[in-house]
Parts: structure tokens; sequence; C-alpha cells
């Protein structure tokens, strides 16, 4: 049998006019979990990514951590959806920074609605797949790493919106859930699959066990 981790990327740059880059603390969250698995004697038989900066630069934070260098696997069906995108089916006027708690919830109410309406196939955002092909995406991977890696440690770096496809798509859930999924994790979280070459079962979900030690529990981040 084999593991698959999937990690959400490290802290973004949410409200900056570049989300696609890692935080300061983002990059110390990468780096700290390259150490945690280095900690525990974990190794990786392959590598896969989606292609945006922040999964990128998570990737190499990580491997860091893990005093070790390997290729990866880059694949387009690990990206995240565009938030703004979404928002714009909801919400047509521009959106102000969201620099207060009030503001930042209103981003996430909008946002949450956005993505019920586009799961639900009623909207179709701006440049932005359909949410069976955004699905196909996912689902593609998790084959490719059925068929390719079985009985091998697989580590995927990723954003919540795929992860949380992917396990809404292993628990057949529905797509309400989903989101609920989506909007609660967390950044560098794991989530474990355990795969054979039939399937992929749940271990954990949105685990930090890198930030369990009392320096690191104000690391612990959302965006």
């Amino acid at each position: 049998m084999g593991m698959l981790y999937l990690v959400r990327h490290g802290q973004a740059s949410f409200g900056a006019d570049d989300y696609d880059q890692l935080s300061a603390l983002g990059r110390r969250q990468s780096v700290r979990l390259g150490e945690y698995f280095a900690e525990r004697g974990l190794h990786f038989d392959a590598l896969i990514a989606g292609d945006l900066r922040r999964h990128k630069q998570t990737l190499a934070g990580i491997l860091e951590g893990m005093r070790h260098d390997a290729e990866h696997v880059t694949w387009n069906g690990l990206n995240e959806y565009d938030s703004h995108a979404l928002i714009a089916t909801v919400h047509p006027e521009p959106l102000a920074r969201a620099d207060s708690p009030e503001a930042y919830r209103h981003h996430f109410r909008l946002l949450r609605d956005a993505l019920g309406r586009w799961m639900a196939g009623t909207t179709s955002p701006l440049g932005m797949p359909t949410y069976s092909d955004f699905v196909a995406g996912v689902t593609g991977v998790l084959d490719h790493v059925r068929s390719s890696h079985h009985g091998r440690n697989v580590l995927i770096v990723s954003s919540g919106g795929p992860i949380a496809t992917a396990v809404g798509q292993v628990l057949q859930t529905p797509y309400e859930t989903t989101i609920e999924l989506n909007l609660r994790i967390r950044n560098t979280s794991v989530t474990e699959f355990a795969f054979t070459p039939r399937r992929h079962m749940l271990v954990s979900y949105n685990g930090l066990p890198h930030l369990d030690a009392a320096p690191y529990r104000d690391w612990i981040t959302y965006a």
C-alpha cells in the first residue's frame, strides 16, 4: 500500500496585488514542514506540484527543510480556481482590499456563495473551466498516483480547492461539504491518503503536526 501526502501551499500574499507569492511566514512554514518530514525519516519516491508560483515555492521550502534536492512533475490539474473570477459572478463590482476582519469575512462569504453556484453549474466564471472539468483535473492526478506509484510515498503540493476536491471525491461528499472542507484548510497542512491500485482511502485531513510545538503555534494561517 502506498501513501499520498497532499500539502496545501504556505501562506500566500492575501490582499496584495499579487497573491501568488509566499509571504515570509509562508516560506518559514514550508521549511518547517520539510524539517518535520526529515525528523520522521520520511522520504518521497515522487514529487508532484501545480504550476502556480506558491506551489513551487512551497515545494522548494519543503525540500530545503529536508536538506534534499529532487525533480518534480508539474500537474496543471492541481492549480487553484480563480477566486476573483468566481466572486465576480455574484459581486460584479470590484471588492475593496480585505484590510479588516469584516472585509475578510465578507470576501469569504461571497466566495462560499460563488463556489456553490459554480459547482451547481449555474454560473460560468470568466476564464475558468466548468466544475466537472476542474474535478477531472484533480481525479486525473489521483488516478496517476494509483497507477504509477503503488507501494510508494508520494508528495503533492497544491491548493485548498484541489485538496478539498480530492477528499470530496474519495469520500463522495456533496459539493456543499467540499466547500466547507475547502474554506477551513490551513497553510502547509497535510492530508494523507493510503492507496492501492484500485482506490484511495482517507487517513487524515488538514493536519499541522509540524506546528504543534509551542514556538510554532502562532504560525497557523488560513490564506
